[in-house]
């Protein structure tokens, strides 16, 4: 993925095919990419570890947006949507984000730690060496830093990097007693001092739509986390517009789902330096639109793909699969695809150290059993990869699980 430009459509001739290649890793990092045969003659005193027959090797998948620190099932919820009732009528019922909250306040987080723990580690078999987790299931002071301090936790005892996001603004908490102005100030104002002194994160999220937060609700909220120094995101033009002008506004990394985006909301984020961050499992587990992917593409936006795997709108948490789905309806190259799940995906997480096979980046790379690099997205998620590295270690073989 060497080359390749964060912006912009890119053709599959863009990308650059090495043969019978070799890595040569140092302290986590690659130092050198080059002829298999001639990385060993000039090599001393290192590992080898070669791979019978053809493989294919790519960096490390990149999952940008997922919110795998839960507890609980939506499977109601999913039942219902099928059956005709919309996203909002099921919240407004009982069920929705409430419900997970809910939920997840009931338990430990030593709970929360190990289920985090086991979805990361079934994204990493999937080849992804970096998930982006959200809190937002908590939605008071106290409940949210439980969250976060699961994710931290996790994150301590698996192979794959796990990225925080503080999602405190996912909506108004049902028990709160005030207005959604009231509770950002409280958020703002006692939670992100204490995120900030334990470490827990420096990125901070908000869901600005109908059922959430309006974009002025969001403003001096924003305000307060940029001056503190976070970094931001935002859940932008999921059902309505307006999401993704906040972003652009604030020079946020990245502004995600954006299915509902028209004409002036890509041209918008086109101009800027926000990378549009596709969520096609959300539209998958909705039943609804795609994000215009091919239109941000072919407008010069940064397309980047996540899965959101969480346990209402986005279930099934398969990166790969959901990425060549989108690919099919919007009709993108293998390339944007490629681009889209990994070094896309790092700028959207301000990463500069992985998600390209380069020197100096992160041996952060995942291989595949073939001899054409078109069958990974060709099987829609159906071919796996057999063999995944996280910073030089082989941390997945699929022979050996």
């Amino acid at each position: 993925m060497t080359g390749l430009a964060i912006k912009g459509p890119i053709s599959d001739g863009d990308l650059t095919l090495m043969q019978d290649a070799g890595i040569l890793i140092h302290d986590e990092k690659i130092s050198t990419i080059g002829p298999y045969t001639s990385l060993l003659a000039n090599a001393k005193d290192v590992e080898v570890q070669e791979l019978k027959g053809d493989h294919v090797c790519l960096p490390g998948f990149i999952d940008a947006h997922t919110h795998i620190c839960f507890a609980g099932s939506r499977a109601n919820d999913y039942a219902l949507r099928n059956a005709g009732k919309t996203y909002l009528e099921i919240a407004k019922g009982g069920g929705g984000i409430w419900d997970t909250v809910t939920q997840t306040r009931k338990a430990s987080q030593q709970t929360l730690t190990v289920r985090t723990r086991k979805l990361a580690n079934r994204h990493l078999k999937n080849g992804v060496t970096t998930i982006e987790v959200k809190s937002g299931y908590g939605l008071s002071i106290e409940e949210e830093l439980k969250i976060l301090r699961a994710i931290k936790e996790a994150n301590e005892t698996i192979s794959t990097d796990l990225i925080t996001t503080c999602l405190a603004a996912h909506m108004v908490p049902k028990d709160y007693q005030g207005n959604a102005e009231e509770y950002l100030s409280e958020i703002s104002t006692s939670l992100f001092p204490r995120i900030k002194k334990e470490g827990l994160t420096n990125r901070i999220d908000a869901f600005i739509e109908e059922s959430a937060f309006s974009s002025d609700d969001i403003l001096p909220y924003f305000q307060k986390a940029k001056e503190m120094g976070f970094d931001l995101t935002v859940h932008a033009d999921q059902f309505s517009t307006g999401g993704s002008e906040v972003a652009v506004r604030f020079d946020a990394l990245s502004a995600d789902h954006l299915e509902a985006s028209t004409e002036k909301e890509i041209e918008l984020l086109a101009k800027s330096n926000v990378i549009a961050t596709a969520l096609p499992g959300a539209s998958l587990g909705l039943g609804c639109g795609f994000t215009p992917a091919r239109k941000i593409l072919d407008a010069g936006g940064a397309l980047a793909i996540a899965s959101d795997h969480n346990p209402g709108s986005a279930p099934m948490g398969d990166l790969l699969t959901q990425a060549a789905i989108l690919g099919a309806f919007e009709k993108l190259t293998n390339a944007e695809v490629l681009a889209g799940i990994t070094f896309r995906a790092a700028a959207a997480l301000n990463l500069k150290d992985r998600g390209r096979l380069a020197k100096g980046k992160l041996a952060d790379f995942c291989g595949f059993h073939s001899d054409n690099y078109q069958e990974i997205l060709y099987n829609q998620g159906n071919f796996k990869p057999c063999m995944v590295w996280k910073k030089g270690e082989l941390v997945f073989d699929k022979h050996k699980h």
